[in-house]
């Protein structure tokens, strides 16, 4: 058989100052290029080179940190590796810098330094033989009982570790594989060993000198591993395997070295990581996308920006609850009454609730229903949502889309971009660590639109319960089921929902409340919790439900109860005050033993004057108690009512009537008011009138003319002409305000009704809706 020639490096390399270690032919390292000269050597060689020679640099490792960049060539080490450079990766943050992948081919030692700038070049001489097809029978003959005692150590180290892990098993395999005279090199880059014991490995030209140097080495390595397989032998297999898989999981890592501790405890927590995704219940697909992701992790130096991005991915993968949920309570008797217990009214969205979970008693694999609670601000929506919530036993997260104008906030942004996170969904998800939470969107009319997208049409995806089981945010990239997800969403206004979105919810009205449910909600709810936060009892403090109507009629106005609680808060507030006054004063009173003046007690009623609450501080005894609040008390902590009522009072002459108008806030009254005089026949029409509600006024005008006999409708001289030498003012009050819409016309044709018959309108009703000429009152239709 004819002898194969060997492989020879260049007679001249350019050479590659390291400092993080010392590589050995065979090995495989990463390193950082940050220096000057080493970032020139790179720049030149590896980036503008066409030839596999550029590829090749010969590593020197250098003990002086090459980062200073000091002018003068620090002293080189004589010995080095030649290298093929296999990766170069390149960043600019925080600063300019290169990682290199570097793989060990032969030793040679510098003949003669012939450049040093820009980057040191050197004339080299090849000490290692390069074969392509050695002669491994020829090298073990050479060696001898050396080479068969060194083969027996190596085999032994391997066959401790865990062979069901493929990365061990490949050594097994290169152990007999390899040749011999390149095992010492590669298990010594393997093993821990200190750069100082590399380097003498380095230096060992001889290969007998090598083997002599290497055997204590692995003989070290396997007494270490006895030792930590003694001391935790109470631990798990699956512990064992964490101590198995370190040698071979990256290089220089088996236990009973001097390597860094911050070093073992961030590979422990990336070991810990792999267990948790081994163990995880994600799907298959998401599984495949971690596993890969660990294993590019693992590869990946801690000092690049993408291992912290790698890193926060794998937590969150692990962290989301991919099948853990919770067990819905399906009793409907109990669900009622926490339902009535917690809300007063609202029947049409309790039933709708229990509606829900009947149908889920019945069926378990019901998808979550996508509601959508609309009605004004203060009526509960919220809280009604953490009621439905408590009432299915399950976890509750609100997400509050006032104002958002990215779609990022909704599907998350790509992991491309610097500071990269989920969406509001997949975090919420997070935050509850089940998968069948309630989650309550709130304001949803109030989405926003910019150039980073539309949010609301990122919802299409999650509020569609035919898509919404694969949802996929940007920052995952994979699927997730939302489809037990129970979605509600809380709107003043659809007006301002896009009508895609609206299409795919359930839309469930939640009107304001009357007077009478008012009452039982402040006496029900309100009143006691104002009393809990102002530390009040009921035997401190009287409400009756007469005081209570007189603030819900003149104090407040509204659809909701949010002001109606801070007026209770207000009175809390005053009453708490008189009764520290109180507590004080009876302290010294008791100090002094005063005895005069115990006729003088303390009683918000008709005993107070109009003068006010704050004119008994003076007394000499504490308030009696309980304190009851009436009317005389309103005035004197509330102040003078806000809404006085004046309706009867603009109602005592005829040609006024009360309109309703719909707001967003839940709509307030409105007053038309009409006048008659002598003229031409003209209608004159003032309040900042649209066009559709001057035609409201012609239209009923008109039907009134027509039905004036019918009605006995006559102007001021008594003819059923109405407009006969007669002209008509029809005003609007509160003239700075737009209004418009054809639902007035009952109003108007009601109060020009008044005028003409010269009757009162009935100051307890009011009335909305469209006319038509022959007479009919429409239905009102709001796009709520």
């Amino acid at each position: 058989m004819s002898s194969v020639s060997p492989i020879q490096i260049p007679s001249r390399l350019p050479l590659l100052l390291t400092h993080e270690g010392v590589l050995l032919p065979g090995s495989t390292m990463r390193t950082s290029v940050d220096s000057a000269r080493n970032l020139q050597l790179v720049r030149s060689r590896l980036l503008q080179g066409t030839s596999l020679q550029s590829t090749i640099l010969g590593v020197i490792p250098n003990t002086p940190d090459p980062a200073s960049d000091a002018q003068d060539l620090p002293p080189l080490h004589r010995i080095g590796t030649a290298a093929l450079a296999v990766q170069v990766v390149g960043s600019n943050w925080p600063k300019p810098h290169y990682t290199l992948l570097i793989t060990g081919l032969c030793r040679f030692q510098i003949v003669q330094v012939l450049k040093e700038k820009p980057y040191p070049v050197a004339e080299v001489e090849q000490l290692d033989r390069l074969e392509e097809f050695p002669n491994t029978c020829k090298t073990r003959e050479e060696l001898g009982e050396l080479s068969e005692q060194f083969y027996k150590y190596a085999v032994q180290l391997v066959e401790m570790l865990d062979m069901s892990v493929p990365a061990v098993a490949k050594l097994r395999r290169l152990l007999d594989s390899l040749p011999r005279e390149a095992l010492p090199d590669i298990l010594t880059s393997i093993i821990r060993t200190s750069n100082k014991e590399k380097l003498q490995i380095l230096d060992a030209v001889s290969l007998e000198e090598r083997f002599k140097m290497t055997i204590p080495l692995l003989v070290r390595q396997i007494e270490g591993l006895k030792l930590l397989q003694k001391t935790r032998k109470h631990k798990q297999d699956d512990d064992k395997r964490v101590i198995a898989i370190r040698p071979v999981r990256r290089i220089t890592h088996i236990p009973g070295t001097l390597e860094d501790e911050d070093e073992d405890e961030d590979n422990d927590d990336i070991v810990m990581l792999e267990k948790k995704i081994r163990t995880s219940s994600m799907p298959e697909q998401a599984h495949k996308v971690c596993v890969k992701e660990i294993k590019r992790l693992k590869k990946m130096p801690q000092s690049m920006p993408e291992y912290a991005l790698t890193r926060n991915y794998l937590e969150l993968m692990v962290e989301l609850p991919w099948n853990k949920s919770t067990t819905d309570r399906l009793d409907i008797r109990a669900a009622r009454i926490l339902l009535d217990n917690d809300h007063y009214a609202m029947e049409k969205l309790k039933k709708r609730v229990l509606e829900y979970l009947a149908v889920r008693q019945l069926k378990n694999t019901l998808k979550g229903p996508i509601l959508c609670f609309v009605g004004p601000p203060g009526v509960g929506k919220t809280s009604v949502g953490r009621s439905v919530a408590k009432t299915l036993g399950r976890e509750f997260h609100r997400i509050a889309l006032g104002g958002v104008c990215d779609q990022s906030d909704i599907r998350g942004h790509r992991r491309t971009y610097v500071g990269s996170m989920p969406g509001r969904i997949i975090n919420g998800l997070k935050t509850v660590g089940v998968n069948n939470p309630v989650f309550l969107l709130d304001e949803v009319d109030k989405l926003g639109k910019s150039l980073q997208g539309d949010p609301a049409a990122a919802l299409l995806e999650v509020l569609d319960p035919e898509q919404n089981h694969n949802f996929t945010d940007h920052y995952l990239n994979v699927a997730f089921d939302l489809s037990q997800v129970l979605f509600i969403a809380t709107a003043n206004t659809t007006a301002t929902i896009p009508p895609a979105l609206l299409d795919r919810m359930e839309i469930i009205q939640v009107p304001g409340y009357t007077q009478e449910e008012k009452i039982e909600i402040a006496h029900r709810h309100l009143i006691p919790k104002q009393l809990e936060q102002h530390g009040l009892t009921p035997q401190q403090i009287q409400i009756p439900q007469l005081t209570t109507l007189d603030i819900i009629t003149r104090y407040t106005r509204e659809a909701g109860v949010r002001s109606l609680d801070r007026k209770f808060g207000a009175i809390c507030r005053a009453v708490a005050v008189k009764v520290a006054e109180g507590q004080h004063k009876e302290a010294k009173l008791e100090r002094s033993d005063v005895t005069e003046g115990e006729g003088c007690k303390e009683h918000i009623l008709e005993d107070v004057k109009p003068g006010s609450i704050s004119d008994t501080t003076d007394l000499a005894l504490p308030p009696e108690m309980p304190i009851l609040i009436d009317f005389h008390a309103l005035k004197d902590i509330l102040g003078p009512p806000m809404y006085e009522m004046e309706v009867s009072e603009r109602l005592s002459q005829p040609g006024v009537a009360i309109g309703l108008a719909w707001t967003p806030l839940g709509g307030e009254i409105m007053f038309v008011e009409a006048s008659r005089m002598d003229g031409e026949g003209q209608l004159t029409l003032t309040g900042q009138l649209g066009d559709v509600m001057k035609e409201s006024a012609h239209l009923a005008i008109s039907w009134l003319r027509s039905n004036a006999k019918k009605y006995h409708l006559t102007n001021a001289s008594g003819s059923f002409d109405l407009l006969d030498n007669t002209d008509i003012h029809l005003h609007f009050p509160a003239g700075a305000v737009t209004k418009d819409g054809p639902s007035a016309g009952v109003t108007i044709v009601t109060c020009l009704a008044s005028l003409f018959s010269g009757r009162l309108v009935r100051s307890d009703v009011a009335m909305t809706g469209e006319i038509t000429l022959r007479g009919l009152v429409l239905p009102l239709l709001v796009n709520m």
